[in-house]
């Protein structure tokens, strides 16, 4: 049983989190749509609500809106993407003033399978064929996969939109394991598939005639110069698979602007400490609160600790 603050207070907020979790939650809601939350911590009363510091989920674009402080902090998945946005590259126009509060461990990769039987051996081949690719990618138009197939593509000097001109279709997938997709590889329908999640695919892919396609050095140089890390896939619970050069898709940093208060910085990792036995740390990966604030193969990190929260970590000999 969930342990919660003394006080019906919190009962009701509680009841709150859960009818807030079921409506965001609701299969029917397109992707793009109201799938996200913002938690609103301040004080209720008087008139009107005044609010103290403000979390949320959402896509990585968000990170403007956390740079401006109408949000405090958020999640993004995964830490590449908070990368650029620090850098100010890829999908960011400038750099922005942010800082990691902590980091959700979490251990995933970036790849591309291929149908055997097409004999391309890399994406110049596609291109230069003008082959009409069948690709399974995430339907989810704000997924983080997208944005970085638009940045591989565009180091190839082609598009989404380019393979589809070419005669080829774009076969949707919510979770990376959707039956759309996995019917497809079964049935030899679908030519490839561009996604993380690698766990719940990528044994069945392999198994039905797609092979890993391999990325370039220059496409890894490109790609690491905004943000993207280069990673063996023969690594943890990848060890089964084949050697390969893959994209790292690791980590959930929890960031927020760098002028944040450095107390309510410290309050956040004290947070995570109070309450690390109720979160749901992902399996099969780090469990709670050692590895958040240090470099480790599930929390990458290419962005600065925040002042405060880095004080907390070291207070507690955690880095």
């Amino acid at each position: 049983m969930e342990k919660l603050p003394f006080g019906a207070n919190f009962k009701r907020t509680k009841i709150l989190w859960e009818l807030g979790l079921h409506v965001a939650g609701d299969p029917k809601t397109r992707y793009g749509g109201d799938r996200d939350m913002r938690i609103t911590v301040g004080s209720g009363g008087g008139e009107s609500f005044k609010p103290w510091i403000n979390l949320a989920t959402g896509s990585a674009i968000m990170a403007y809106d956390v740079a401006k402080g109408a949000v405090d902090m958020a999640f993004v998945n995964p830490s590449a993407l908070l990368t650029q946005a620090y850098r100010g590259a890829g999908l960011f126009t400038r750099p922005l003033p942010l800082r990691i509060l902590a980091s959700y461990p979490s251990v995933d990769r970036f790849v591309i399978a291929m149908r055997k039987s097409l004999g391309f051996k890399s994406l110049h081949d596609v291109k230069a064929a003008r082959y009409p690719l069948r690709v399974s990618l995430r339907e989810d138009p704000t997924h983080s996969t997208l944005v970085l197939v638009s940045q591989l593509l565009a180091h190839y000097g082609m598009s989404v939109a380019d393979i589809e001109s070419w005669g080829g279709a774009v076969v949707p997938a919510g979770p990376p394991n959707d039956k759309r997709r996995m019917a497809g590889v079964f049935d030899g329908t679908l030519d490839a598939v561009f996604d993380e999640g690698i766990s719940l695919w990528i044994d069945d892919a392999l198994a039905n005639g797609m092979e890993l396609l391999p990325l370039e050095a220059d496409a890894f140089e490109a790609l690491g110069r905004i943000g993207w890390r280069k990673v063996q896939l023969k690594t943890g619970r990848f060890a089964h698979l084949p050697a390969y050069e893959a994209i790292d898709f690791s980590g959930w940093p929890l960031y927020a602007r760098a002028d944040l208060s450095d107390d309510v910085a410290y309050k956040i990792c004290e947070a995570f400490r109070a309450r690390h036995e109720y979160m749901p740390w992902e399996e099969g990966t780090a469990e709670g609160i050692d590895d958040i604030g240090r470099e480790t193969a599930a929390t990458p990190m290419d962005v600065p600790l925040h002042p405060g929260a880095e004080r907390w970590y070291r207070e507690n000999g955690l880095i």
